[in-house]
């Protein structure tokens, strides 16, 4: 313990001693005391992100790629509302996320200044969130929240921080706290039953049943008994390429995700949720799994689905081998750029061991087949649906993984919610590739509208879909953030431009310009 130590000193050595190298910020008054702290401490570096939302997402992205809390640091209530977006989509992906968030000091707040509001009421909403009311109780309560959000299967923790228990003495460092692990499955013998009943199951997979060993034992008893496999809509992380087992994934639209699953008599979960559609459409059921079908875990979120399907495995499959994805690539396509030819550049010239962060939405339908025997890579998806969720997630997964290259394939419309992220990207010269799939519409709202049955509307001509007046110069953007970026609007282009991103250091844009699925 150091004497004299603060409690904003006292919560950077705690974080230090838990491993926390990196922490996202977007700071205010009632932080700068953490933020001296921060300066003062070699251990944990500072990256700053330009709004909340950036910051929160990128706590996201490192997250996921390595295993350990993303931290950030943002100013009172307002400041976590505005990076509840991608919070959300964190907890969704049981990303491990510790906020900070600053508060007024105890005996300010009695006065209710204009940036007074119920942080706890807002941050419960995500997960467990501690208060700290005096220096003394900021060590011990920064080691309970990074503990909190570690704890199986991860998820999102909050530390809420009085101005006065940051700047005043009294504080000292607490130890990490052991975060609870997986809990062993207790039904893989039931599970073994089905799978040998010899009628049609499905397994459908998620969490960390998308890493390499899981899909491997996964493959295994695909191969002995017939049982066919999806993984989960939106995957947290998903290894995927050649010389893994090529896993589909179930798909967004629920007529899709129907025919995926018809004809199965069991849909056993391990480490997914039970499938059902996005949203409800009028008319039409909500639960995805098929009538007179049995339902059953294997393995919940939080209980350890690696194990089980091993277990599993060796149960039904001794001996058996998984399938893998022989190594293909798609021939270079040619002439104008189109929602069926793009994926087929970035397939033709993904390079090994990228890091694939998807919110193409409907521009990316084509993309799974088109890299499915690519180099090995991990594809990070948009877990819990609010978009805005690529760049700063490409921004985090870098800073994890500066060695990897980046690729972050980015709807428009989405890119527009965050797109200060790409400041951050320039600022700490991240090897991110974006590459905006610029259709100039939200397509996917136009394919909702016919879905939903909402009026006799054309969805191409329902001018709060379009976003081609005026039109938005992502190059410009992008430059003026310190961004290098270029135009497609052919194959060619795309390719030439692509292969040139990732050969430069530092980040770089590509606008390619498709016309739009609806």
């Amino acid at each position: 313990m150091s004497e004299g130590m603060t409690g904003a000193q006292a919560l950077l050595a705690t974080l230090a001693g838990a491993g926390v190298e990196v922490v996202f910020a977007n700071p205010g008054t009632s932080e700068m005391h953490f933020v001296a702290a921060l300066e003062a401490d070699p251990r944990v570096r500072g990256v700053l992100g330009l709004a909340e939302g950036a910051v929160t997402g990128a706590a996201d992205g490192y997250a996921r790629i390595t295993g350990t809390p993303g931290v950030t640091l943002l100013h009172l209530g307002p400041g976590l509302g505005n990076g509840l977006a991608n919070l959300h989509n964190a907890r969704r992906a049981h990303s491990p996320v510790v906020n900070v968030v600053g508060d007024h000091a105890t005996y300010h707040k009695q006065y209710d200044a204009p940036l007074e509001s119920d942080i706890d009421a807002v941050a419960a909403t995500l997960g467990p969130v501690v208060r700290s009311t005096t220096p003394a109780d900021v060590g011990k309560d920064a080691a309970a929240a990074v503990a909190a959000a570690q704890n199986a299967p991860g998820g999102v923790a909050t530390l809420i921080l009085p101005a006065d228990a940051s700047w005043s003495d009294g504080g000292a460092p607490a130890r990490p706290i052991t975060p609870a692990r997986p809990t062993p499955s207790s039904t893989v013998d039931d599970v073994a039953s089905v799978c040998r009943s010899g009628e049609p199951a499905v397994i459908l997979l998620g969490g960390d049943a998308c890493r390499e060993p899981a899909l491997r034992a996964a493959s295994r008893i695909s191969e002995a008994l017939g049982v066919r496999l999806f993984v989960e809509t939106f995957p947290a992380r998903l290894e995927r390429g050649a010389g893994l087992p090529a896993v589909e994934r179930l798909g967004y639209v629920p007529e899709q995700a129907e025919q995926q699953l018809s004809g199965a008599r069991h849909i056993v979960v391990a480490g997914a949720k039970p499938p059902t559609t996005f949203f409800a459409y009028p008319g039409k059921r909500g639960d995805l799994v098929p009538s007179g079908a049995e339902l059953h875990t294997l393995a919940a979120p939080g209980q350890d689905v690696t194990a089980a399907l091993e277990e599993l495995a060796d149960l039904v499959a001794p001996g058996a081998e998984p399938a893998l994805a022989p190594a293909h690539r798609p021939e270079l396509p040619t002439g104008e750029l189109l929602v069926a030819t793009w994926p087929d550049v970035i397939g033709a010239l993904l390079p090994e061991n990228a890091i694939v962060v998807d919110e193409t939405n409907t521009s990316g339908l084509l993309l799974a087949a088109a890299t499915a025997g690519a180099p090995r890579h991990d594809v990070l998806s948009l877990t819990g649906g609010a978009i805005g969720q690529g760049i700063p997630v490409a921004t985090g997964a870098a800073v994890a993984a500066p060695e990897r290259p980046v690729i972050n394939l980015q709807a428009d419309g989405s890119a527009m919610y965050t797109i200060t992220a790409l400041w951050t990207q320039a600022r700490e010269g991240l090897n991110v590739t974006t590459v905006i799939l610029n259709n100039r519409a939200y397509a996917i709202l136009r394919m909702e509208l016919q879905r939903t049955g909402a009026g006799d509307v054309d969805p191409t001509k329902t001018g709060l879909f379009d976003l081609s007046t005026p039109d938005i110069d992502f190059t410009r953007i992008a430059e003026g953030m310190g961004v290098p970026a270029s135009v497609a609007t052919t194959a060619e282009e795309l390719a030439d431009s692509f292969r040139r991103a990732l050969a430069e250091p530092g980040p770089n844009l590509v606008d390619a310009r498709i016309p739009p699925l609806l």
